[in-house]
């Protein structure tokens, strides 16, 4: 007789209940509306950030273009331009003239010096007499790869030292690079 009723209870019980309350819209609409606004806040705010360091590197020189004449290509390379930063501080992005931009790149190495022609973004040339090492590494500004993934090739821009992180393509190509770009460095300093 228990169970009888326990389970009229439950009917009973069941009978009572309420449907589920209806969505408020307003507030659903308000904390959307909320969020979108303060998505848009933080873009703003980066892109300022973006543009008071542009504004502060504003001395770098403007950046060379590649001569007309640059003789035979020793090295071609096709991959990715990840960026460049102040020599030997990895962090410290260089926004100036565009350096900042990834982009696919193709790298031809001349007598002359280094092309970079970057599709999207602004070309720019390094002198045979302004690049200073090439090694491999692992990260530049927002990029992190495993060791030795990234070619870094490090050079003189005004009074400025950068360091311009590269991937091909084909990350064997790296080794050569670093090997020829070290042996070209050194021809030209005995030069001097």
């Amino acid at each position: 007789m228990t169970s009888i009723t326990t389970i009229a209870a439950g009917i009973g019980i069941a009978a009572e209940k309420k449907s589920a309350e209806v969505t408020d819209w307003a507030a659903r609409i308000g904390w959307v509306v909320g969020l979108l606004v303060f998505i848009a806040l933080v873009y703003w705010l980066m892109r300022q950030g973006w543009k008071w360091r542009g504004s502060l590197q504003s001395g770098l020189p403007p950046l060379h273009t590649a001569p007309a004449q640059q003789g035979p290509a020793q090295l071609e390379l096709t991959g990715r331009y990840h960026g460049s930063t102040t020599a030997g501080q990895w962090l410290d992005r260089i926004v100036a003239h565009g350096l900042g931009v990834r982009s696919r790149v193709e790298l031809t190495l001349t007598d002359a010096g280094l092309t970079v022609l970057r599709p999207g973004a602004s070309d720019f040339f390094v002198p045979r007499e302004a690049l200073r090492e090439a090694r491999l590494d692992k990260g530049i500004a927002g990029k992190v790869l495993t060791e030795g993934g990234l070619l870094v090739i490090t050079w003189m821009h005004g009074e400025t030292l950068i360091d311009s992180g590269f991937r091909s393509e084909r990350a064997a190509e790296h080794n050569e690079w670093v090997t020829t770009l070290n042996h070209l460095i050194k021809t030209t300093e005995g030069a001097r």
